[in-house]
């Protein structure tokens, strides 16, 4: 839930798209519940996801040493 608060933060999902995520994935109870969400969530979610660059440490190297 932090990252859709940080969204909402920062402008990328409306007061009305977080509710209604934060909703679904509340009451999904399995992640197959969670995929069956709206299109129109998942466009908004996908969009924000994209413009905060969340798959960014995905994509790094692990870090190592201390």
């Amino acid at each position: 839930m932090q990252t859709l608060d940080d969204m909402q933060h920062r402008h990328l999902l409306t007061p009305e798209q977080h509710a209604e995520i934060g909703a679904w994935v509340a009451r999904g109870k399995t992640p197959e519940a969670i995929m069956a969400m709206p299109p129109h969530l998942w466009r908004a979610l996908a969009l924000a996801s994209v413009l905060m660059n969340v798959d960014a440490e995905l994509t790094q190297p692990p870090m190592l040493g201390p």
